[in-house]
């Protein structure tokens, strides 16, 4: 590593159940990170904030620049905030759509029109659940709502019901941003809360979430990773959601908006861990409260959002929300096992789950910062292979469940 790219050392610590690794262990460990290192050094990304959970052990460690430009660098540490863009959808917009089906307020295979009277004309009224989780419901890619006069997101939800499909519904897959922007709503209108309440009530305080958040602003410029340099503006985005879209329609859309770090994700991630793995789930109490019933995911409906929902779609393994492992979008790499699941955002950011592993992993990364042009869709899966590769040469390990 070079010393331009500084590097925030790494936090380990244990279950208290668990054995804690030796420090030759953790010495031999810190091949990990150097996908992230070498990444920076050649400007790929500007800095990578990364949380890993493995059979009772994390990890944490930041590199690189939350900021670097010709006038201001501001080194990324294991605090750092950064714009999650589409891991909104399965962080956020996910979970609380599946707490509605768990409790009865909606159903996965019932028109989306039943909901949204919207959808009541026009050429999506057969459209469901399923199929805008699945992303095969026919609506297009994306969506243009912020190079004309501002919409709410009423007026979006009215544009999209009325757009051409791009295919007929269920025969292909096509990632639409649309279609969580209408899931977003969907919870809203149902359960009468803005997303950012639902989340924070149901998801973010229960899991001790306590860095994420819709609509930070530049109040909290000092604690966030910038991204793209806006030419409204004439700065780069910190606190302000890279998202055009997500921007015009206020900054908390079901598409995208989330800011967390790395530490909040990898909880999150833990919960989806142990919710798939164990025989048990943990007692709803601990996860979600009232007004809405408190979440009681069932085991049936957690193992359906990570079950292929596109078996006869070659070459598309989509579950509920989650890129599975094999799908066209999947980065996890060669060493997960064929039960992983994640996800990606814009701005550089993922999400990676491996059941048979008792793995996950959280990359975030403002790539988006030197531009937009640039692809880590191999980092994603160099720095996973590491983590596996690593992990994999240490002794077994009890499990922590």
């Amino acid at each position: 590593m070079t010393e331009s790219v500084p590097s925030v050392l790494t936090k380990y610590h244990t279950h208290s159940a668990i054995e804690p690794l030796s420090s030759d262990q953790l010495d031999q460990l810190e091949r990990i990170w150097n996908p992230l290192h070498l990444a920076c050094q050649q400007r790929i990304i500007p800095s990578a904030s990364a949380a890993i959970y493995w059979r009772g052990h994390c990890w944490y460690k930041a590199v690189g620049w939350a900021v670097d430009t010709d006038h201001m660098q501001i080194a990324a540490d294991t605090h750092t905030v950064y714009d999650c863009a589409s891991l909104t959808k399965v962080t956020v917009t996910l979970p609380l759509i599946l707490t509605l089906v768990e409790h009865g307020m909606l159903e996965l295979d019932r028109p989306i029109s039943a909901y949204l009277t919207e959808f009541q004309t026009g050429p999506h009224q057969q459209i469901t659940l399923r199929q805008l989780l699945s992303h095969t419901s026919g609506l297009p890619a994306i969506a243009d709502f912020h190079s004309s006069a501002a919409l709410t997101l009423p007026e979006a939800i009215q544009t999209i019901s009325q757009m051409p499909p791009a295919y007929e519904a269920g025969q292909a897959r096509m990632y639409s941003d649309p279609g969580f922007i209408v899931l977003g709503e969907l919870f809203t209108r149902i359960s009468g809360l803005q997303l950012t309440a639902g989340a924070e009530q149901y998801i973010w305080k229960p899991l001790h979430m306590e860095q994420s958040t819709f609509v930070p602003g530049p109040s909290h410029a000092a604690t966030m990773a910038a991204t793209e340099y806006d030419n409204q503006t004439e700065s780069y985005l910190q606190g302000i959601v890279h998202d055009e879209n997500a921007r015009a329609l206020g900054g908390m859309c079901g598409h995208a908006g989330l800011f967390a770090t790395a530490s909040d994700l990898l909880r999150y991630a833990q919960y989806w861990l142990e919710a798939v793995h164990t025989p048990r789930m943990q007692s709803p109490a601990n996860l979600f409260i009232a007004p809405i019933p408190p979440l009681s995911l069932s085991k049936r409906l957690l193992h359906e959002a990570v079950t292929r929902q596109t078996p006869l779609l070659p070459g598309t393994r989509r579950g509920l929300g989650w890129v599975l492992q094999g799908d066209e979008a999947d980065v996890s790499g060669p060493i997960l096992s064929a039960a992983a699941f994640g996800h990606t955002g814009f701005t550089g950011t993922s999400i990676q789950i491996d059941p048979s592993q008792q793995l996950a992993i959280v990359l975030l990364t403002n790539r988006v910062h030197y531009g937009r042009t640039q692809s880590i869709q191999q980092l994603r899966r160099d720095f996973h292979t590491a983590v596996a590769s690593a992990l994999n040469h240490l002794p077994a390990q009890p499990s922590s469940y």
